[in-house]
């Protein structure tokens, strides 16, 4: 089976300028996850889809091509990925002629993930009939026990109600959170348009990875914070 590893980064960033050029803890955030898909050596074929020549350049520099620079109409604020995506895998199949059979996406704004991880992935993928898998972490809040909504009335009521209130964390039906890392894709489920929200398969299942992994480059806080994290050793990427 020919797989797919796509690395989607678009030059313009609203809440951290240039992120995804920008050094973190002393190379370029889109660095790390470059290395860590080239590290894996599992994926037939690496891309970086993108708008920006300053990331291209920097991809080449780490050794990964760009066959094709993203249209900017799937390169503004409001565009989704999974579009972004099949454009990569349509672009990518017709260049490289070549059917692609597994799709995989790294994020650049999460680069807490290690070759384990991927493998673990992969194993998974490969073995159930699924469509989609997506790496996620416990979440920290639960919508059956601490999440809230405010109704068209202004009162607030609990985000997920059940006939018997939760009192007990303990209690609470598990809820986990996507942590923006890592996606696998079957070629036919990126293809149908119903993709562009994955989560409405009923062939979809979650690598649970642990707490820590759940940071997305969002803020300068975050930044701040994960170049913390791999400067003083406390995570391995």
């Amino acid at each position: 089976m020919n797989m797919l590893l796509t690395v989607c980064c678009r030059g313009g960033s609203k809440g951290v300028k240039n992120k995804n050029i920008r050094n973190l803890a002393g190379k370029p955030l889109i660095a790390y996850t470059l290395e860590t898909a080239k590290k894996w050596g599992k994926a037939d074929t690496i891309i970086c889809s993108t708008d920006s020549k300053a990331v291209a350049d920097v991809a080449k520099e780490y050794g990964v091509e760009i066959p094709f620079m993203r249209p900017k109409s799937l390169a503004t604020d409001t565009m989704g990925k999974i579009p972004v995506i099949r454009h990569a895998l349509i672009e990518s199949e017709k260049i490289y002629d070549t059917k692609f059979d597994i799709i995989v996406d790294l994020d650049v704004t999460n680069p807490i993930r290690t070759i384990e991880d991927l493998n673990n992935c992969l194993k998974i993928f490969q073995e159930k009939d699924i469509d989609f898998l997506l790496s996620a972490v416990k979440a920290r809040k639960n919508p059956y026990m601490n999440m809230l909504e405010i109704k068209k009335d202004g009162l607030v009521t609990i985000s997920k109600r059940l006939e018997r209130p939760i009192l007990r964390r303990q209690d609470a039906p598990k809820v986990y959170s996507a942590n923006a890392s890592i996606y696998f894709y079957r070629r036919e489920f990126l293809l149908d348009e119903k993709s562009n929200w994955p989560l409405s398969s009923n062939r979809v299942i979650i690598y649970l990875m642990n707490e820590w992994s759940a940071v997305d480059i969002d803020t300068e806080l975050d930044f701040r914070f994960i170049e913390f994290l791999i400067k003083d050793r406390l995570v391995s990427i």
